[in-house]
């Protein structure tokens, strides 16, 4: 039997239990004045879905500034910036949403974004 599907703020829950309550991008603590999003990694203009293995936590600073940039590109203008960004973070969740991608199918617009992102952040 499949789970129900979790609504915005429900993942968003999720994602700051998962990954800690900061930005993916800054690393800023996310307070009354920082508030939390969900990023897609793989945005959804791209085919990324509205999974949890797909999203991590920005604020919204952050999330309205990469637009529809890929993640690598931001993770590399984020710390051009002197931003404390998580790549460690960044590459688990889309090595998830690889994972993730595997076991449930479709997703073919996605497909080549993700592996792209991915092999990029395989470069030394």
């Amino acid at each position: 039997m499949q789970q129900p599907q979790l609504d915005r703020a429900q993942r968003l829950a999720v994602v700051l239990e998962r990954d800690g309550a900061t930005c993916a991008w800054c690393g800023r603590d996310f307070t009354r004045q920082v508030l939390p999003t969900t990023d897609h990694l793989v945005p959804r203009v791209k085919g990324g879905p509205s999974w949890l293995e797909n999203e991590v936590a920005a604020c919204r600073r952050c999330n309205g500034e990469r637009g529809h940039r890929g993640a690598v590109d931001w993770l590399e203008e984020c710390r051009r910036r002197g931003w404390a960004a998580d790549g460690d973070r960044v590459r688990r969740v889309l090595e998830l949403l690889a994972a993730a991608i595997e076991v449930r199918g479709g997703q073919r617009r996605a497909r080549p974004h993700l592996a792209a992102q991915l092999r990029r952040l395989q470069r030394p």
